[in-house]
């Protein structure tokens, strides 16, 4: 099952995001972004980074600032853009 979750960077970036914790080694990136979205200031979702083709990335947990459930419409969006 998908864990969709809005994740607050602390780069003042909000993400709609599948999220898997990952095994990694000290220093290493232990999350994994499975189709990741920002959410703009309109509401609207576009591909994050813009100018990346791959829809897994890693990163590492300490530069999310929070991570909070979506709203049920924010999900409706992602899961047409990613179905």
């Amino acid at each position: 099952m998908k864990e969709i979750k809005c994740i607050l960077l602390k780069v003042d970036t909000v993400l709609i995001t599948e999220v898997n914790q990952i095994e990694s080694t000290l220093g290493e990136p232990d999350c994994e972004l499975i189709n990741p979205y920002e959410i703009n200031v309109d509401g609207e979702l576009s591909p994050w980074p813009e100018v990346a083709e791959s829809k897994r990335m890693r990163i590492h947990s300490d530069s999310i600032l929070t991570i909070v459930d979506p709203k049920a419409d924010i999900i409706a969006k992602y899961n047409e853009l990613t179905s």
